[in-house]
């Protein structure tokens, strides 16, 4: 017999989203019998189905964030928010990405659930590394600015349909492009971190050409506005 009721593991938690497998492990019974609870409990619209496995509680009414599930996507796999995804909070990028776009080192797939898709991307073991838990709202781990940005460059290098193109570029001055090319060394194959160092003094000469641009455009703007 189950030690606890379903909700009272639920309240026991305390997070909005959790696994089948957490609630069992509560003490409420077979991952069976808790499937059909909480199937049940979904029907009611007491919580959320959001992917196999995985539910939320109260997704409507505070909008959980869709990075809270990452975490639980990869059960036998770490993942951390990086390539575009990353980039767009950070505030490099303003256009908002359609998927939240994930590096691991389990097999590329695209997961869908009803807080949104994500994108995993493999990476190599060796250059799975560079990233922190995320210093905003929820608890998730995102790589550092430049670890992401030769994210997109690794992948783009091995992919080519994948990251071949990059909206405007805004490099705060907190962006270090040292240590960008000290990540681009820590690429274990030759020849991709060849192709990345082309893809990156490419794209550097086309973001000066950007950012000279954007400043003769602001500066005549400033001219009309004086005269």
């Amino acid at each position: 017999m189950p030690k606890i009721s379903v909700l009272a593991a639920l309240k026991q938690l305390k997070r909005p989203v959790f696994t089948t497998a957490e609630v069992a492990s509560c003490g409420t019974g077979t991952l069976s019998n808790v499937t059909q609870a909480l199937n049940h409990l979904a029907k009611k619209g007491v919580i959320v189905k959001i992917a196999r496995g995985i539910w939320g509680l109260e997704i409507g009414a505070n909008k959980v964030s869709s990075y809270s599930v990452i975490p639980l996507l990869l059960p036998r796999h770490r993942a951390y928010v990086s390539f575009v995804s990353a980039l767009h909070l950070y505030g490099i990028i303003e256009q908002i990405p359609r998927v939240i776009t994930l590096a691991s080192t389990s097999h590329t797939r695209v997961i869908r659930t009803k807080l949104g898709t994500f994108y995993v991307h493999k990476i190599a073991p060796s250059f799975f590394k560079g990233f922190d838990w995320y210093k905003g709202s929820g608890s998730f781990l995102i790589a550092e600015p430049e670890k992401a940005f030769v994210d997109c460059l690794y992948v783009s290098s091995r992919k080519k349909k994948q990251f071949g193109y990059f909206p405007e570029l805004y490099f705060p001055k907190s962006f270090s492009f040292d240590k960008v090319k000290k990540w681009i060394k820590e690429i274990p194959d030759a020849k991709i971190r060849s192709s990345v160092i082309n893809k990156l003094n490419k794209l550097k000469i086309k973001t000066k050409i950007t950012q000279n641009a954007k400043s003769k455009t602001q500066r005549a703007k400033r001219k009309t506005k004086e005269s």
